[in-house]
């Protein structure tokens, strides 16, 4: 598998950090998402898998030793530790706590960049993920980022369809915009909260104009003769 197929979730509070490492990650074609703290990360990983997790280790809410221990509860995937000079005895820890490797800071990319290809040569190939969603009325095919209802193709904007794959894949769920941000718009929360709500208004008014479901009377935030992933991702938002 490449580096273009590679997820990689950053975990850290400090904004430089992440705009770097997001920028120097995409460059090299990995697939980058942003949480600024554990439990953010936490909820990405309900809905996308990584390859490889870098985290910090002081982070507010719950930090990298923490996230540690509940990803492993969870999941093998490699773990890489971001700790400075004078964090020995939490960087101890979060080894013991199921990190794989640790980096020092301040530290070079090119290093950052060889532990990640070391931990990705010791990983095997996770399964990838099928490359459609089908319920009901709705047909998502992610190769081709085209969604169809009542077998009708539906267009969208590329953020109009990462969104409708966010929430399609966790339905009858509550979806805060904070999340929303860090999963479809790999934002570390310094976004305009406002985008995500407009995008998913305008989804749920594409879906209505293009006639394929009718508001279900009563509840204002459903979808009455679309499958039950439209009525989470309109419930979920509260959409009016």
């Amino acid at each position: 598998m490449t580096s273009e197929h590679r997820r990689i979730l950053v975990v850290d509070d400090e904004p430089q950090i992440t705009r770097v490492l997001r920028t120097t990650l995409s460059a090299q074609g990995y697939d980058i998402r942003i949480a600024n703290d554990g439990e953010m990360a936490l909820e990405l990983m309900k809905n996308w898998t990584p390859h490889v997790v870098v985290t910090d280790l002081a982070m507010p809410n719950l930090d990298g030793v923490g996230l540690c221990r509940q990803v492993r509860q969870i999941s093998q995937v490699p773990i890489i530790v971001l700790s400075v000079r004078g964090e020995d005895r939490s960087k101890v820890e979060a080894l013991d706590a199921g990190a794989d490797d640790y980096v020092t800071k301040p530290f070079s990319m090119n290093e950052l960049l060889a532990r990640i290809r070391a931990q990705l040569r010791r990983t095997p190939a996770a399964e990838e993920p099928s490359s459609a969603i089908v319920s009901g009325d709705f047909s998502i095919d992610l190769d081709a980022r085209s969604v169809k209802v009542l077998g009708r193709e539906v267009h969208l904007t590329p953020k109009e369809f990462d969104l409708l794959v966010f929430l399609a894949r966790r339905p009858g769920k509550v979806v805060t915009h904070r999340t929303l941000l860090a999963a479809v718009w790999a934002s570390n929360g310094n976004t305009c909260a406002c985008s995500s709500g407009s995008c998913a208004r305008r989804l749920k008014l594409i879906l209505l104009r293009r006639n394929t479901c009718s508001p279900s009377p009563g509840w204002g935030t459903g979808l009455n003769r679309a499958p039950s992933h439209s009525s989470a991702f309109t419930n979920s938002l509260g959409i009016p």
